[in-house]
């Protein structure tokens, strides 16, 4: 069957088509995203301004045109950090399913963690032993810890590099104090679960998943996405510490030209280099692994073990009728307008965030 994952995150809406079937891995088919960037869209009140649910809901709509067009029998569409924590959310959601039929499920933070925690453990198996996994969004940072499919724990702390970087660091370059003043934020947020952590003991494994980790990583001088899933890719604590004060000196036009550094998150990158620095500092991490799926392939595997031998055909077993099926619902695909801020890349077998 041909699978859709629909994430709306708080840097972009990315759409992940996969071919899959229980028991097997999923295939990736294509990949289409949208730099929306919703939780910079939030207002004084903490909602999403008209601007913001109007992009939302033309990306949304252009997503469906695109999983139309690419075969998607079942769609799964989610949200985390930037519609979870909207004052407004209720209402956005709402409009969402007036307009395009599509049911965003809102997932809590600990859900982030667990999902990302279950992809991490199917990509690296069994002899990965006790994994630790910690993933940096545009809003949150997940940590899971465990050596079965479901976390022993699982936190979600507001510390995500967008959210971060509009919070603490205003200046370009940012100046001294607010750097320094971001660091003590950072690791006393840390620092306060640690110990939910500790009491398990060391890991036998530790990985990273996010863009943000995969472009300080590449950074640190790993090779380059395009040379596939399967070469594993390390960032050492050493070299990070070493290119956080570089990246606090630099502007935002400098960040953007680094290798493996994209325009859209030159901005966040300090943001989560801090973040990512103090959690292998405080967890004690020298070196972690950088994971190829993350939060889209926990969705989606989480679904295919729910499927039963007739899910080969569809959520019910049952071809859709005359649309793509999201969830419970039936979704027919909007006629197409031109859309200026998504851009498609046909799918590869790396992982779908392609860092250059």
């Amino acid at each position: 069957m041909r699978l859709g994952v629909l994430d709306v995150g708080s840097n972009t809406v990315h759409l992940l088509v996969v071919d899959a079937h229980p028991g097997a891995r999923p295939m990736p088919a294509h990949s289409h995203k949208a730099d929306l960037r919703l939780a910079q869209l939030l207002d004084k009140e903490g909602e999403i301004g008209p601007d913001g649910v109007d992009g939302l809901v033309a990306v949304i709509q252009e997503a469906l045109r695109a999983a139309e067009d690419k075969g998607v029998e079942d769609l799964l569409p989610f949200a985390t950090s930037a519609v979870r924590e909207a004052g407004n959310a209720d209402d956005v959601l709402a409009r969402v399913r007036s307009e395009t039929g599509v049911e965003l499920q809102v997932l809590s933070g600990v859900e982030e963690a667990r999902l990302t925690f279950l992809a991490a453990r199917r990509w690296y198996g069994w002899s990965a032993g006790r994994l630790l996994v910690l993933d940096i969004g545009g809003g949150s940072l997940e940590i899971a810890y465990g050596i079965d499919e479901e976390p022993d724990a699982a936190v979600s702390l507001p510390l995500g590099a967008g959210r971060l970087t509009a919070a603490w660091l205003p200046g370009d370059p940012p100046g001294p104090e607010d750097v320094r003043a971001l660091r003590r934020h950072v690791r006393a947020e840390i620092a306060r679960v640690v110990g939910e952590f500790s009491r398990f003991g060391a890991p036998d494994h530790v990985v990273a998943t996010s863009k943000t980790f995969k472009q300080l990583a590449r950074l640190a001088g790993t090779v380059r996405s395009g040379e596939g899933p399967y070469v594993q890719r390390e960032l050492k604590r050493e070299s990070l510490e070493a290119w956080v004060p570089r990246l606090s000196a630099m502007t935002y036009a400098e960040r953007a030209r680094l290798p493996g550094v994209s325009e859209g998150r030159a901005g966040q990158i300090l943001a989560g280099a801090l973040v990512a620095e103090g959690a292998m500092d405080l967890f004690k991490v020298e070196c972690l692994e950088i994971c190829p799926w993350a939060l889209r392939e926990g969705v989606i595997l989480r679904h295919l073990d729910h499927l039963g031998p007739a899910g080969a055909g569809g959520g019910n077993g049952t071809a859709a009728p005359r649309g793509l099926r999201t969830g419970t619902r039936t979704v027919t695909a909007v006629p197409r307008a031109p859309m200026t801020n998504a851009t498609t890349a046909g799918g590869a077998p790396a992982s779908p965030d392609r860092t250059p």
